[in-house]
């Protein structure tokens, strides 16, 4: 008896999610993947399975449905749209190889939660089917989708004129000129791979090798081998020999995302590599030369880091001799109604979307939210929207959680007598701030609006060229601000 009680306590903690998906090694390895965090899988390998698991006990305490979109059988939003109808309350994810955004518009009109692009990384799958099947902690509507958009890749599409975020953009314009390390930091979804991407394409490296390594979706075991490669024999299951991506971006620039996660051990041979120059391949009794320039990325400061024991400081002091903050988005309020019509435009250009206005209404309960997810999570939620949107313009209505979660109330529109979009008039006690200090945030604001189209911004603000550099010279303001 005691025995099968333990096992009744076991079986309510443990929670049921269909594979739909007929590739016997991709469904034991997201098995793995989701027990971890004590799901439990059942496995349907083609549409007429899955339809009538549904209908079975053990179907009755499925909590949600990750679906391949080349399962065979049926076409896949049509198989998302004969699920719902009968489990409407269940959440389906969508894993495909297409980057489309109109395959992902399609499932999402057809019941889709979430569209997820393989390969996906564990941490990535964790956390769209926590964000639909946790309502306490992740409403749906402000869930943070996979990203359904390339990311751009210049200074232009860093939208933003708080003078936090606009300094980060300078050293940053600044620092893609030079060849030296660069250490980013920043909360998740603040936009460091969009940033390091436009380093690159501004660098003296542009026309070299790039490439991003995410060592979130990398076993520890296994860093060492992709980033320095490994001779044939150099442990089990190393029947050849492989190139490491220090190797691959010789002349070039490699990025480390998610720095902060590489072991001791692998922290000791990465100074080794840097300190000597010299790379050596795991399981090689030679080494070579390579000229790499390395831009990491972390959402805790490197010197935190070092701080609390979790990184090696003298690979932190060489990674980090340039270093860039990029403030999370609540710091930066004043800058939600120009990145919102930003994604409004990229989104408009999507297949199967269209353009969209939005109301001032809208535009208000954006910017009274304080945006967890920061830049990201803003984008994921008007792309949601724009899916769902019958109508010409996006309205407060078209965010109904999220006036929820305020309140229920209208929030208030923007004070102009006290705000521009991203300029304060006024000191937190009531005073007005010093006309040098507005006057600069204008400038700030003109050169962000126009791209830094220097001319542009001259004849916008009614002065010459000549005045414009001889006040950015005064008021101290880099020219790529």
């Amino acid at each position: 008896m005691p025995d099968s009680h333990n096992r009744e306590c076991i079986d309510q903690d443990v929670r049921t999610i269909m594979l739909i998906d007929d590739e016997p090694a991709q469904t034991r390895l997201i098995s793995a993947i989701i027990a971890r965090d004590g799901w439990r899988a059942v496995v349907a390998g083609d549409t007429d399975t899955a339809i009538a698991m549904l209908g079975t006990r053990e179907g009755m305490q499925i909590s949600a449905i990750l679906l391949d979109h080349w399962v065979p059988g049926d076409n896949a939003c049509e198989l998302i749209a004969e699920l719902k109808a009968r489990r409407p309350a269940v959440p389906i994810l969508m894993l495909t190889t297409s980057a489309s955004p109109l395959l992902a518009v399609e499932a999402m009109r057809a019941g889709a939660s979430d569209y997820l692009v393989k390969p996906v990384s564990p941490e990535r799958l964790m956390d769209a089917l926590r964000a639909v099947t946790t309502r306490e902690t992740q409403r749906r509507e402000l869930a943070p989708l996979a990203e359904k958009m390339s990311a751009s890749l210049d200074f232009d599409a860093m939208i933003g004129t708080a003078p936090g975020f606009r300094a980060a953009l300078a050293q940053a314009a600044k620092t893609a000129r030079g060849h030296g390390h660069v250490a980013i930091d920043g909360a998740s979804g603040t936009g460091k791979e969009m940033l390091v991407r436009a380093m690159h394409s501004a660098s003296p490296r542009a026309r070299e090798p790039f490439r991003i390594v995410d060592l979130a979706t990398i076993p520890p075991t296994s860093v060492e081998s992709v980033l320095f490669g490994h001779e044939p024999g150099a442990f089990p299951g190393a029947f050849d020999r492989q190139i490491g991506a220090f190797q691959h971006c010789d002349t070039g620039t490699l990025v480390l995302d998610d720095v902060d996660r590489l072991t001791p051990q692998t922290q000791q041979s990465l100074l080794e590599a840097l300190s000597s120059g010299i790379i050596r391949p795991v399981g090689a009794t030679y080494g070579f030369r390579v000229d790499v320039r390395l831009l990491v990325t972390s959402n805790v400061a490197l010197g935190d880091l070092v701080v609390s024991g979790q990184f090696d400081p003298a690979l932190a002091e060489k990674l980090a001799a340039n270093r860039i903050s990029l403030p999370p988005l609540r710091e930066r309020p004043g800058d939600v109604p120009a990145l919102t019509r930003h994604f409004l435009a990229r989104i408009g250009e999507q297949p199967g979307l269209k353009h969209l206005s939005i109301t001032d209404s809208a535009l208000a309960l954006l910017a009274a939210y304080d945006w967890p997810g920061n830049v990201r999570q803003l984008q994921s939620v008007l792309f949601r929207a724009a899916v769902y949107c019958e109508g010409e313009a996006l309205t407060a209505g078209s965010f109904p959680e999220l006036s929820e979660m305020l309140g229920g109330q209208q929030a208030p529109l923007f004070d102009t007598s006290h705000e521009g979009v991203g300029i304060t008039l006024y000191t937190p006690d009531g005073n007005l701030r010093p006309l040098e200090e507005i006057e600069a945030d204008v400038i700030r604001l003109a050169i962000g609006h126009y791209r830094g189209r220097m001319t542009e911004v001259a004849r916008r603000l009614g002065i010459g060229r000549s005045t414009l550099y001889r006040k950015l010279s005064d008021l101290g303001i880099d020219n790529a601000a």
